[in-house]
């Protein structure tokens, strides 16, 4: 009973439930960025590195399930296409535990060291990944909200189709651009955690 009347609510008021969720993700990060949430446990080198390969074996998956997702729904495979997609979400909420969990308790983030062409490669590739992680929060779960909370055949009276593929198409460049960041920082150049 508990579980149909937050689905009702969330069908009736998807824009509130996408901002709820997107605050809460948004605390979460800016939260353990500022170190003022102390919950993680302190890690080694070792385990930062294993998190960040972990992370991106977590994004390639989620890149790969999106573009799945996207390719089914434009073929009508409803059912694969929304398994697509929540399997892409989830890999997404994994992505944020083990992102968080590596940021707060290596106290910091990586720093490449690089110079000239590709250290300038590096930011303006990390910078849009960033800003399109930050932008498609709210669009990710406006469309997840109303996938989740509408029938396929009232989905096509929703903005869910126009709003999914703003929000497949950020994700999955912001995906793309965070591993190739990852390989430049972690396999090609080398790094520091600044103190």
């Amino acid at each position: 009973m508990a579980t149909a009347n937050a689905r009702q609510r969330a069908r009736e008021s998807p824009v509130k439930v996408t901002a709820v969720l997107s605050a809460i993700g948004y605390v979460l990060v800016l939260g353990t960025f500022a170190g003022v949430i102390p919950i993680y446990p302190e890690l080694d080198i070792g385990t930062v590195n294993l998190l960040s390969d972990a992370i991106a074996v977590v994004n390639s998956v989620a890149t790969i399930s999106l573009v799945l997702g996207w390719y089914w729904i434009r073929n009508g495979e409803v059912e694969k296409h929304r398994a697509a997609m929540l399997t892409a979400f989830s890999l997404i909420i994994v992505f944020l535990v083990l992102y968080l969990t590596k940021v707060g308790g290596a106290g910091g983030e990586k720093h490449i060291l690089v110079d000239g062409f590709p250290y300038y490669a590096y930011l303006i590739m990390l910078a849009v990944h960033i800003i399109l992680s930050v932008v498609s929060v709210p669009v990710v779960l406006f469309a997840l909200v109303l996938g989740l909370t509408h029938t396929p055949a009232e989905l096509k009276q929703t903005a869910h189709a126009k709003i999914g593929r703003i929000a497949a198409s950020a994700w999955i460049v912001s995906l793309v651009l965070g591993v190739v960041t990852y390989v430049m920082l972690n396999h090609i150049y080398s790094w520091e955690i600044p103190a």
